[in-house]
Formats: structure tokens, sequence, C-alpha cells
């Protein structure tokens, strides 16, 4: 994925045929039509509820929302406690700082955490839609508040041509993401289901996004 964001421009995904491979992971069939809206999303994330408002419990249960395994996060004598109760839950940067690296679980072992904040203006459709393709949800900081982003909105699009051409007549092909489908964790009712619409929000109010990743050691 980090290959994609040194390539692509922010927000804009240029498919070529040296990226086949990420057509087929992002759910491009032969025929199908673009310049349709497309969802994609992470299945079966835990509904979790901050205990409070405040930024350091909503960035504590987001974060358990992401990474969904209670020894790992986020709780009491869980790997990343301190980590996160460290973290300045106004900078993802930050909260990426402490998170990346190695940590003990409770029991001895030990788990490797990828912790990578990107800047709004450096995040693009090809790594967003990558992350969702492999079942990963992340966090996103908007109006210096945190998210979990659980689905996209997306089209393809061509460069060129006209509107209702498919993807199998060759040519290059564009990711251009929507819409953000988002839980506020420190809801549970319909506050909780948030959409930011890039067509229609700023986005320089938002500061950036955290993707994490945890394997055993």
């Amino acid at each position: 994925m980090c290959e994609l964001q040194r390539k692509c421009s922010p927000f804009l995904f240029s498919a070529s045929l040296a990226l086949a491979g990420f057509l087929s992971l992002s759910g491009l069939a032969q025929g199908q039509l673009i310049n349709v809206d497309q969802e994609i999303g992470v299945h079966d994330l835990p509904s979790m509820l901050a205990p409070s408002r405040h930024s350091s419990d909503v960035l504590a249960t987001s974060l358990a929302t992401i990474i969904h395994d209670s020894e790992v996060c986020c709780g009491k004598d869980s790997a990343l406690e301190f980590s996160v109760e460290r973290a300045d839950p106004k900078s993802l940067q930050d909260v990426a700082t402490r998170l990346n690296g190695r940590h003990v679980l409770g029991d001895g072992r030990s788990v490797m955490v990828k912790a990578e904040f990107l800047p709004a203006d450096k995040a693009n459709a090809g790594y967003l839609i990558g992350a969702m393709t492999t079942q990963h949800a992340m966090l996103m900081q908007w109006n210096s508040h945190i998210y979990v982003i659980h689905g996209l909105i997306y089209l393809w699009m061509a460069s060129g041509g006209s509107p209702d051409r498919s993807p199998d007549t060759g040519g290059a092909l564009t990711t251009v993401v929507h819409k953000f489908l988002l839980w506020d964790t420190g809801y549970s009712d319909s506050r909780r289901e948030v959409v930011f619409n890039r067509d229609t929000d700023d986005l320089s109010k938002v500061q950036g996004f955290l993707f994490v990743d945890v394997k055993p050691q």
C-alpha cells in the first residue's frame, strides 16, 4: 500500500497495466460499468460505545473498534493501554508514533504494531480502497474529532472516452472517493452514523488518517 501511496495524487488513483493486480483486489470485474457509485466496507466490526465523549475515551474506543482484539487494545492490561493513555487524542500523528513498534501482551507474547499516519493531502483513493479491500478499518480526524472509517463510496472513471464505456475496452482508469462512511463512537443513537461528503464538506478540516495493523512477532 505504501508503494501506491508514493505513486498517487491525493484522492486520485491512476490504474494502468502496471497496477492491474490492484484492479482485481478492488473488485473491478470485466464488463462492469464505470462512472457508477460503488460501496466498499469492513465487515464484522464491533459496535463499541465510548464511556464518555471525552476525546481520550473516543480515541481508545475507536482504536479498539478497528483493532478488535481486547488483548491488544485498549483496555486495562492490554498491550497498548499505556501507549494510548500517553497519546495526544488531538493528534493522530502522535498516536501513530506512540503505537508504532513492538508491544507485549499480558501473557508475555509480543506483537508488532504498524501505525501509519497520513495527512489529508497525502492519502489517495488507491490506499484507502486498498485498506477497505483487505478489511482494515481506519481512523479519520475531522474538525479535531476522531471517527472510525468503516466504508467508502467511490467510482471508477475513464481518462477520456464516453461516460458509459466499460473498463474492458482499455485505457487508463482512475478511482475517486466521494464519501467516507464514519462512526462516532461517542454516540449510540442516530448521531453515531456520520458521512463525510468530499463534494460538499471542507477537506481542509480533515487533519488526517491513521492505519493500524497488528501482527504476532
